[in-house]
């Protein structure tokens, strides 16, 4: 036979469960300026903290922190260790999503590397000729003149001069080191299918919320100019 003795904790508990389920609570209006504003404030909110790969569960206990935080309410954890709590938080989901971008990007640069006229680089990097140049290689002390069309695993659009029409220009010293060692390895007038992994891009850290921990980067890349660096004023010729 079932026990009757039964505590009030239990009846509590068996008459929730079989009850019916609590209905969620009404979707808010969105319709008045202020309302769309408000609204506006959460997406802002979301895109700040995107990095954190929040779950469900995880999401409403930061609900819970806003309300308590916005109704000045009662805290629930030392404020005082707030900010440490935030940065460890950050530096382990930033350090899980690098592992697991950088595993299931081993499979992507070994496929591009398996491609017709395909090389890799002692250094890691992936690399495709699609036209020879014929003009001058730079150096990394140089200022080249390119256009690049940037793309993530899943083909999303990172970044690109193509799109926007005008080439970029930069110290070639001055950007991720992929870029400075393959260029390189270009003439004017060369075009490259290229293969960046995380390791010579942005490496762990990312560059949220466009490029994600541990990603590979891959760009079409065309060299258009060499520009030498000037001189600096001390070594150049006395005016007569």
């Amino acid at each position: 036979m079932l026990s009757r003795c039964w505590t009030a904790a239990s009846i509590v508990l068996v008459l929730t469960a079989c009850g019916p389920a609590a209905a969620p609570p009404p979707t808010p209006a969105i319709e008045t300026a202020d309302q769309q504003a408000i609204y506006g404030l959460g997406l802002v909110i979301a895109q700040r903290i995107e990095s954190f790969s929040l779950t469900e569960a995880e999401l409403a206990i930061f609900e819970l922190g806003l309300r308590d935080g916005v109704l000045e309410r009662e805290k629930k954890v030392d404020t005082t260790k707030i900010d440490a709590l935030i940065q460890t938080l950050a530096n382990q989901r930033s350090t899980a999503r690098a592992q697991t971008e950088k595993t299931e990007s081993a499979a992507y640069l070994a496929k591009l590397a398996a491609e017709p006229g395909a090389s890799t680089a002692p250094t890691g990097y992936v690399v495709r000729t699609l036209t020879e140049g014929t003009g001058a290689s730079p150096k990394a002390s140089d200022t080249v003149v390119v256009h690049y069309h940037g793309t993530l695993r899943d083909g999303t659009v990172f970044d690109s001069s193509v799109d926007r029409g005008t080439p970029a220009e930069f110290p070639l010293g001055g950007v991720i080191p992929c870029w400075t060692q393959a260029l390189q390895t270009m003439k004017v007038g060369g075009k490259y299918k290229l293969a960046c992994p995380s390791e010579i891009a942005y490496g762990d850290r990312g560059y949220p919320p466009t490029i994600q921990p541990g990603a590979t980067l891959t760009f079409d890349l065309e060299l258009i100019e060499v520009k030498a660096p000037s001189a600096p004023e001390s070594e150049l010729p006395e005016k007569p």
